[in-house]
């Protein structure tokens, strides 16, 4: 049925309501006036943002946490540009988003109008799909196809260009029906081929990863591991896709893997990939797995039919969404695990080992033992709690030593993009208020988006923000003393004081420099954001020295030092 004559910013509000948009982010821009006037009396929350790289950050998470696309509005130029990085985020992640960028009007199109840039050449390598709608009647087509893009086959990011003088011209066009994300499955003979292929393993590896995980995928995909006696590990940042503490969850796969571990996937005879594309995090440099052929025999399940084989040439390779897929191998007949059972609770136990308290902290001489802070965090906080954080050093303490609940307690970037943290820990709050949400942020990390925290105070999001302040680029500086002993360029920082910032802000600050502080002032942070429902950030200050844990600063200088002088 056709609508009444609307503007392009009504017929644009009023499609993302018939898709099930409840929440967007963005920061306003005169290029899309129309747009943001249709809000002002739609149900559609729109959380203004204070810098466009975390409005799209937080959609990201959005997506993440919800598997419907996140959504963002920005200006042009300046904004889109700023936005790109949540783009990227998305796209390497296998994150549904959609980013809206308002433009300059079709007759000053390709003069270099004010802040004029061309979205298709900008986004054309990081966004499954990019357009300019350029007729208001044609907004609900472009709407439409841009969810179904996003969310079927391999989930991503789609970029749409707003002419501003489309948004406000007049149109009378029908709405279209919600869109229905489109997933492959597993056909019988697939499953049938997996099933032999397990039964004729002696030693197998079950991998999980990717995008297009739910609840009852995880479910399903947890019933198939232990029907079968799997060992299960994650991919770099999907730790959450087993409960960690059940008996058949080993580690994850990703920087700073389990030695142990690594050895398993690559002396395991039966590899089955599902979920992960395989790249270099989760290789280790694609050197876990051997490329185009793997030692391994390998099973890969993937979305994304154009990923299968494109660097790894898998012995069976599956075209399916992880719905389909787990449904699938869930109800499989099981096979026979006696080869190979006893290889979960040697793995479980390995794992647990390379979880212990680090040599660096064990003669109790540093004032500030990371990993105790995470063995509080861990007591004191709820099973649900989500966890998040951006890139550096101090990610290790949250990916090697917290063990992550069910789906969804962590929301990372696999991207490995600084300055994710923050605004992915705020829109968790915001998104699910209910929950515990804590961010771990170096400081590098935090200084590039910790201006969201006022979006934190006035959204009223309650999450607790941890800053590791070593006053440097920790994993730069990491990098330089291992490949330039001595010579420090460019890693040094000078930080503000992150607590007094946070009150500044609004928010609850304290500093904790000792083990003994951590524990009350955790406490005091818990109670504050669930009381008041508002953020809290403690800063953690202690001896740069501490780099990761297995070896300082001062360590990786002598061996390199050392490595020198020999050759």
């Amino acid at each position: 049925m056709t609508h009444p004559s609307r503007t392009g910013g009504q017929i644009l509000v009023d499609a993302l309501k018939i898709h099930g948009v409840d929440t967007a982010f963005g920061v306003p821009g005169e290029s899309f006036l129309d747009v943001l006037d249709a809000l002002h009396d739609s149900s559609i929350r729109f959380i203004i943002n204070r810098q466009e790289g975390g409005a799209a950050f937080m959609a990201e998470a959005y997506g993440k946490m919800t598997g419907r696309p996140g959504i963002c509005f920005v200006t042009r130029g300046p904004g889109a540009t700023n936005a790109a990085i949540g783009v990227h985020t998305a796209y390497q992640d296998s994150t549904p988003m959609i980013l809206f960028i308002g433009q300059v009007g079709l007759d000053f199109m390709d003069r270099e109008a004010f802040q004029e840039i061309d979205y298709r050449r900008m986004y054309g390598q990081m966004a499954k799909w990019v357009a300019q709608i350029d007729r208001a009647d044609r907004i609900p087509e472009y709407i439409a196809r841009a969810f179904q893009v996003a969310t079927s086959g391999r989930p991503g990011p789609v970029v749409l260009a707003l002419p501003e003088d489309m948004l406000v011209a007049l149109a009378a066009v029908a709405d279209t029906r919600c869109y229905q994300p489109v997933q492959a499955s597993p056909s019988a003979a697939q499953v049938d081929s997996l099933r032999t292929l397990l039964a004729a393993a002696k030693n197998p590896l079950l991998l999980l990863g990717g995008g297009t995980w739910n609840a009852q995928a995880c479910a399903d995909v947890q019933r198939f591991a232990e029907a079968n006696d799997l060992p299960v590990a994650c991919a770099f940042r999907f730790q959450d896709l087993l409960d960690n503490a059940h008996p058949n969850y080993v580690g994850d796969v990703g920087i700073g893997i389990n030695p142990k571990l690594a050895t398993r996937v690559k002396n395991a005879d039966l590899l089955i990939a599902f979920g992960p594309r395989l790249g270099e995090m989760t290789t280790s440099g694609y050197s876990l797995l051997a490329s185009p052929t793997p030692a391994q025999q390998l099973v890969h399940i993937h979305p994304d039919a154009e990923e299968l084989g494109s660097v790894y040439q898998a012995d069976l390779m599956i075209a399916s969404g992880a719905p389909q897929a787990a449904a699938m191998l869930a109800a499989m007949a099981p096979v026979a695990a006696d080869a190979w059972r006893h290889t979960v609770a040697e793995a479980k136990a390995e794992l647990a080992a390379y979880q212990q308290q680090p040599p660096i902290f064990q003669d109790g001489s540093a004032p500030l033992d990371l990993w105790q802070l995470v063995q509080e965090l861990m007591a004191a906080a709820p099973k649900d709690t989500i966890i998040t954080n951006g890139a550096g050093n101090y990610a290790t303490w949250a990916h090697r030593f917290y063990r992550y609940g069910a789906m969804r307690t962590q929301l990372a970037p696999t991207s490995g993009a600084m300055g994710y943290g923050v605004p992915a820990g705020i829109a968790a709050k915001i998104i699910d208020p209910q929950r515990t949400v804590v961010t771990f942020a170096g400081d590098g990390e935090y200084m590039m988006n910790g201006q969201e925290l006022a979006t934190a105070v006035q959204y009223k999001a309650g999450v607790i923000i941890i800053v590791f302040n070593n006053s440097m680029f920790g994993t730069i500086r990491m990098h330089q003393e291992r490949d330039y002993p001595g010579r420090v360029s460019g890693t040094t920082l000078s930080n503000p004081d992150f607590a007094a910032l946070a009150t500044a802000y609004g928010a609850s600050g304290e500093v904790v420099a000792r083990t003994e502080e951590f524990g009350p002032a955790l406490a005091r942070a818990l109670e504050h954001t669930r009381t008041q429902k508002l953020p809290a950030l403690i800063e953690l200050r202690y001896d740069g020295n501490l780099i990761t844990p297995n070896a300082t600063l001062e360590t990786i200088r002598a061996n390199a030092e050392k490595a020198k002088a020999a050759s």
